[in-house]
C-alpha cells in the first residue's frame, strides 16, 4: 500500500488518532500498551529526517483487532501506509533489547505509551534486508548516537550462533557480508551525506 509523505505533523498527528480510536473500542481493563516506532519513523519524530513514505511501528497491546482496526482509520484518515512488525519475527534480537527501547512519552487518555524500538534491533533487521536506503537508516543512528559502532560488534558477535538459513532467511555468511558493506558505506560518506535523498 502507498500513501502520502509521512511527516513529523502527520505523524504526530496518526499516533493521536489511532490512540483514540483504540480507546473507543477497546476494553476498558487491558488497554494499556506500547507503540514502538521503527527505522525511518523513529527517525522522523526525531527530526532527524524530514519525511518516510510509511508509519512503521510495533503495535504491543492487548487487544489486537481492535488496535489493528483503530490504526487502519487512523491510516485511512490522513492517507497514509502504515505497515505493522515485530522485528524479532524476521530475525534474532540481540541480547537485552527490552531493555534499550526508548521511551518517548505517554499518549493522552488512551493508556498507550510511545517508544522507540531497540536500535540495535532495527539495525541488524535492516542489515539483514541490505538494500542501500536499509543503510542510510543504520548509519543515521551511528550518526546521531543511538548507535555505537563498536557495541555494535559487539552485539553481533554474540548474536551470530544464533543466525541461520531458518532464523534470518538467508545464509549467515550473507548477512556478514552486508555488515561488511554497511561498515564500508560509513567509510566513504561525509557527515550530512547519510540520509536518502529527499
Amino acid at each position: 500500500m502507498t500513501g502520502s509523505l509521512v511527516t513529523r505533523f502527520v505523524l504526530q498527528d496518526f499516533l493521536a488518532a489511532a490512540a483514540h480510536n483504540y480507546v473507543a473500542s477497546a476494553p476498558e481493563q487491558g488497554r494499556v500498551g506500547r507503540l514502538l516506532l521503527l527505522g525511518e519513523t523513529s527517525q522522523v519524530l526525531e527530526g532527524w529526517r524530514s519525511w518516510t513514505d510509511a508509519v512503521r511501528l510495533y503495535a504491543d497491546v492487548a487487544y489486537r483487532p481492535e488496535w489493528d482496526a483503530a490504526a487502519a482509520r487512523a491510516a485511512a484518515q490522513f492517507g497514509v501506509a502504515i505497515e505493522q512488525e515485530f522485528p524479532g519475527d524476521l530475525i534474532p534480537l540481540p541480547a537485552g533489547a527490552e531493555q534499550r527501547h526508548r521511551l518517548v512519552r505517554d499518549l493522552p487518555d488512551s493508556g498507550l505509551s510511545l517508544w522507540h524500538f531497540d536500535p540495535y534491533s532495527v539495525a541488524f533487521r535492516h542489515v539483514a534486508r541490505g538494500d542501500e536506503p536499509d543503510y542510510h537508516i543504520v548509519l543515521a543512528y551511528i550518526k546521531y548516537g543511538w548507535i555505537e559502532k563498536e557495541e555494535m560488534d559487539e552485539r553481533l558477535t554474540a548474536l551470530l550462533p544464533e543466525f541461520s538459513m531458518k532464523t534470518i532467511a538467508q545464509d549467515p555468511a550473507e548477512f556478514r557480508r552486508k555488515y561488511k558493506g554497511l561498515l564500508q558505506m560509513g567509510e566513504r560518506l561525509e557527515p550530512g551525506t547519510v540520509h536518502r535523498p529527499f
